[in-house]
């Protein structure tokens, strides 16, 4: 069973509404037992990243998913600020993040309000791969995604790079390691794009 983690952050309904759609199971997850019996694990994120881990923790789901995560393996998909909390830490805040990947979210590297480009990066971009994995079949990267953020997860490690974006500098717009997974733009507000990434998921 797919699991959507209802902590106060995300999009979480647009997300239900796709899988709805293709007919497949998804059920929210808000307090540990939830998760008892979840074959893959999605993390929303909409807001800042202090906030999205202080709502984690509040939600006495951590320890938990840290165990079904690195423990059992059980896939995960990050989506914007559920992305970034997957990394270390943050130039936004000051809370650890779940260190899943490693990596820090700093803030994208462009001009000034007043100047294109400027933040938030807003609006649809394409994303540039040369890994081939199942999760991006089918997708057209030149149409892209839907963004909406000021900063980006800088990784540790080139390897855990999936796929990048080019908004006044090169930034990873997709990260992976094994089983996680962690996607910069959201794809509940890409259309077909965002259908299709879902879609892999479930299949992994």
């Amino acid at each position: 069973m797919i699991k959507i983690l209802k902590y106060g952050s995300g999009n979480i309904a647009a997300i239900a509404s796709i899988y709805d759609r293709l007919q497949i199971p998804c059920e929210f997850a808000s307090v540990e037992s939830d998760l008892a019996n979840a074959s893959k694990i999605i993390l929303p994120g909409v807001g800042a990243f202090d906030q999205t881990m202080e709502s984690l923790r509040r939600s006495k789901m951590l320890e938990c998913l840290n165990y079904m995560v690195l423990r059992r393996n059980i896939p995960v998909l990050g989506v914007c600020v559920g992305m970034q909390i997957m990394g270390n830490e943050s130039e936004e805040g000051e809370s650890r993040g779940l260190g899943w990947i490693p990596g820090r979210v700093r803030k994208l590297k462009v001009k000034q309000k007043g100047s294109k480009p400027h933040l938030p990066h807003m609006g649809w971009n394409n994303i540039e791969s040369d890994i081939v994995h199942s999760i991006l079949d089918g997708i057209d990267v030149e149409r892209g995604f839907y963004f909406l953020h000021s900063y980006c997860f800088e990784c540790q490690n080139k390897e855990n790079v999936l796929s990048v974006t080019y908004y006044g500098e090169k930034f990873a717009s997709a990260v992976y390691k094994d089983n996680i997974f962690g996607f910069q733009f959201h794809p509940e507000k890409s259309h077909s794009n965002g259908i299709r990434l879902f879609e892999n998921f479930a299949k992994l």
